[in-house]
Formats: structure tokens, C-alpha cells, sequence
């Protein structure tokens, strides 16, 4: 009888499928062969899609997710001219806005961004220091304090209670875009929820936004604890809902987790526990818990300055844009701005980021500019200067009816070097434009070491100014 399940041994040498298998030739360095996964040890390479390097050579569109860094040097490479974005947006003259499309409320909210943009010279430093003051919430002696501890600490326990503390500080200086967030994810869950859910977790939210109006974060926490997310969890344990409303609660928890760490009572520990330091307590020892919630109030950015209202009226639009309004050429443009300021200020981008719009003598322009203030000399003129240091600036620039410049600064002490590569209707006066580049170095005590005016060719990239940004190459980061 023939073996139809296979059940007895085969002759040897004469099962056909054994011979087969027998005559495969095993070759450790074929691709096509996929290892099984082990994490204890490194196998060879293989077939398998979860590493993307040779993709992404060929195809940008990929999304890396082996690395955070290389995403972010893919992005970094995708993202859009922000200067020439804002340029198709606006047009400073009588306070109008050109690109067809827009909704009212996106039109009105540019407009009054424009209004802040007719400055002078004196108008302009203050706009400036207006940026600079909101890009960093840890400015003052306190920090500057905290800083060289952390650079002298001894032990990784200081270290850790010294970032503790600038962790809850962050928190608790963001205390109205984490209140914010939460009452716009409780109502995007309330939205893609079942009415008689929905109507239920809508009458938690006017309570949480009548506590966040009282200033009672302790009420506010004791809500969402004990009373949203058990909701919640009942809603998805009958439910078995795992799209929206449970994407949203992941979101909600997160910024609840931020909320409590930046309470008052959270920042005092965390401060007291710094203070519980010999290092640190002839120091701090003086300060009070009044005294300290003074000093950091007072250190937050003031939200009158220029820069913040045009950044608010800016960020509202784009919001809307975000939300539906207008058409798809205007959502877009948003688009596009908002994923060029998230790269900008991405924790893998080594330079500071800036953006200069502004009407002068009739004129718009809308710049922006990258700074490296630590950007190191290894050769000039053909001798090598180790350790020398010195400041780089990469200015865009969109000038209304001229074009797009791209201008390299390099300042060491006093001596300057500008390249300027501008469009084809500036490239005829280029001489003149340097001698006039060259007087303003000079009237103003800079050595103008070489100043050059050439035709652009081609918009100049981030990583050709900056070739700091692959320093992440040489460490290790992965995604999980």
C-alpha cells in the first residue's frame, strides 16, 4: 500500500524531496536566505525589508524607521523654502492678502499678522529680541546657575535631580498649551464618539473647562483621574472601540501626566530636592518658595511681545488652514509651513532657527535665518587653526520683485566673510552691491575678510552651510 501520509522512514537515497533539499548549496552571504530574528547576537545580512538604507538612496518617499535621526535628516532634505511659503501667503501692501482661496478667518488673521510687519531699523532689533526671548524658556541667573552644575556635577544623581526640576519648570510654563490640549482631545473623543457616550464625556469637559477658568489644577486632576478615564475604560471595555476615541486617550494621558508634573507643588519638590545638595545649597538655600515662583514667573516670555503675536496670529491660521478652511492650494502652503518649523526646531537640529518678515520702505520680505554660534575653523588661507570658533549665519531671503537671495555669513572676532548668491535680476549690480556690503563691515569696526555677489544657480541646502547636522550619524539611534 502506498504511504500516503509519509507515516514509515523513507529508504535513504531515495526520498526525491530529501535529495533535493540535500542539493541545495548553502551560501552564508545570499541575501535572499532570511535569518530568524535574534536580538541576543548579530546574524548576517539577509532579505529582509525592516532595514531601509539601500531604499532610501533610491526612493526619498520611504519612511525611515530604523533611526530617528536619519528621519530627520530625510525630512530635513524634503522641507519646503518656509520664506518663499510665507511670500505666497501674504503681500504687506494695504494690509491685503493675494492668494485666492483663503476663508475669512484665515484672512484675518493674516492681516493683522501684516499689520505688525510695517517696522524700522529700532522696530526690527526689538521684533528680534522678541524671538529670541520666546525660543528659550530657561534664560536668567537661576539657569545660567543650574547650568554650570550640571557641567560641574560629580554624580549622575545630580545631574538627574537638576533635569527633574527644568522638566517640571517646562510643564508648568506650559501650563495653557497642555490645558489647551486637553480640552481639544476630550472633544475630538466626544466627536468620534456615540451620542449618548459623547453627550456624557461633553458635560466632563465644560467641568474641566469651568476648573481650568477657577485655576484649580488639583480639581482639574482629580476630574480626569477619577473620573474621565474610568469613563473612558468603561466606553471601550462595551464598546470595543480601538479607532479614534482610543488614539485620542492615549494623547489625553499623556498630556495629564505633563499637567501634574508641572504643578506648583511638583516644581517646590522638585526644587527642594535640589536645595537637599552641599554643592548646591549655599547657592539655592536662600531661596524661598515664594521668592523662587517670583523669579520664574517672571523669567517666562512675555506674551505682549511682537514676535508672539505674530506667531499666535501666524500659528491660528494655520490652524484653521488645518482644520478645512479655504482650498487646497491654501492648506497646503499651511502644510507645508507647519512641517517646515517642526523640522527647524526638531531636538536633532544642532543650529538655532529664525524668521525675519517684515515691510520697509514699502517693500516686503519675508527671511529667515539658521545660526551656528559655534562653528569651528579648521583650515583658513591654508593653515590650520584648531580650537578656533566663531559664529555662521545662512540668511534666506524672499524680497518682493526681486527674488529669492541666499547670503553665507561667517564672522570670527572681526573679521567677516559674506557670499551672497542672488537671482538673475540682482546678478548686473553685483560690484556695486559689494562695495556697499564691504562699506557697511567697515563703518561699522568688521574687517571684511572677502565679500562676493555671483548669479544663484541653485537654492543653497542646510547641510551643505551646516555640516554639523550629520554629527548624529557617529552615535546609535533606533527606533523602537
Amino acid at each position: 500500500m502506498a504511504d500516503l501520509l509519509g507515516a514509515t522512514n523513507p529508504v535513504p537515497g531515495y526520498d526525491s524531496s530529501l535529495s533535493t533539499n540535500r542539493n541545495i548549496t548553502v551560501s552564508p552571504g545570499n541575501t535572499q536566505i532570511q535569518n530568524v530574528p535574534d536580538l541576543d547576537r548579530v546574524v548576517g545580512p539577509d532579505g529582509r525589508t525592516e532595514q531601509q538604507d539601500s531604499g532610501m538612496l533610491n526612493d526619498s518617499s520611504l519612511i525611515r524607521y530604523d533611526s530617528n535621526f536619519q528621519t530627520f535628516l530625510q525630512r530635513l532634505k524634503e522641507s519646503p523654502n518656509l520664506a518663499s511659503a510665507l511670500a505666497r501667503l501674504m503681500m504687506g501692501r494695504e494690509g491685503t492678502v493675494v492668494l485666492s482661496g483663503m476663508s475669512e478667518g484665515i484672512a484675518n488673521e493674516l492681516s493683522q499678522a501684516l499689520e505688525m510687519l510695517r517696522m524700522d531699523e529700532g522696530q526690527l532689533l526689538d521684533f528680534l529680541s522678541g524671538q529670541l526671548r520666546a525660543g528659550t524658556r530657561f534664560g536668567g541667573a537661576l539657569f545660567t546657575l543650574l547650568r554650570n552644575a550640571y557641567a560641574r556635577a560629580a554624580s549622575d544623581g545630580v545631574r538627574t535631580d537638576i533635569l527633574n526640576f527644568l522638566k517640571s519648570y517646562s510643564d508648568f510654563s506650559s501650563t495653557e498649551h497642555i490645558e489647551g490640549n486637553l480640552l481639544r482631545n476630550l472633544k475630538g473623543m466626544a466627536d468620534a464618539m456615540p451620542a449618548s457616550w459623547g453627550e456624557k464625556l461633553r458635560d466632563l469637559m465644560a467641568e474641566l473647562q469651568n476648573g481650568i477658568a477657577a485655576g484649580d489644577r488639583k480639581g482639574n486632576l482629580t476630574l480626569l483621574q477619577q473620573r474621565v478615564f474610568p469613563f473612558m475604560s468603561a466606553y471601550v471595555g462595551n464598546t470595543h472601540d480601538l479607532g479614534t476615541a482610543r488614539g485620542l486617550l492615549s494623547l489625553l494621558a499623556l498630556d495629564v501626566a505633563r499637567y501634574e508634573n508641572g504643578s506648583v507643588e511638583k516644581l517646590l519638590e522638585n526644587f527642594r530636592q535640589l536645595t537637599s545638595y552641599g554643592t548646591l545649597k549655599g547657592q539655592l538655600g536662600g531661596i524661598d518658595d515664594q521668592s523662587l515662583m517670583m523669579l520664574l514667573k517672571s523669567g517666562r516670555f512675555s506674551e505682549t511681545s511682537k514676535a508672539n503675536q505674530f506667531a499666535g496670529h501666524l500659528a491660528e491660521a494655520a490652524a484653521r488652514a488645518l482644520r478645512g478652511e479655504g482650498s487646497a492650494e491654501v492648506q497646503e502652503i499651511f502644510k507645508q509651513l507647519v512641517s517646515a518649523m517642526l523640522i527647524n526646531e526638531s531636538v536633532y537640529m544642532p543650529i538655532n532657527h529664525f524668521l525675519i518678515p517684515m515691510e520697509m520702505d514699502g517693500r516686503m520680505l519675508f527671511s529667515e535665518f539658521w545660526v551656528d554660534p559655534d562653528d569651528e575653523e579648521k583650515e583658513q588661507k591654508g593653515k590650520s587653526r584648531p580650537g578656533s570658533t566663531g559664529m555662521k549665519f545662512l540668511f534666506k531671503m524672499d524680497i518682493q520683485s526681486l527674488g529669492l537671495f541666499d547670503i553665507v555669513l561667517t564672522s570670527r572676532e572681526k573679521e567677516v566673510d559674506i557670499r551672497i548668491a542672488c537671482p538673475e535680476t540682482a546678478a548686473p549690480f553685483s560690484k556695486e552691491i559689494e562695495q556697499a556690503v564691504s562699506g557697511i563691515l567697515s563703518r561699522n569696526g568688521l574687517t571684511p575678510v572677502g565679500v562676493s555677489v555671483r548669479k544663484m544657480d541653485r537654492p543653497v541646502t542646510l547641510t551643505e552651510v551646516f555640516p554639523k547636522l550629520f554629527e548624529g550619524k557617529n552615535s546609535v539611534n533606533v527606533k523602537v
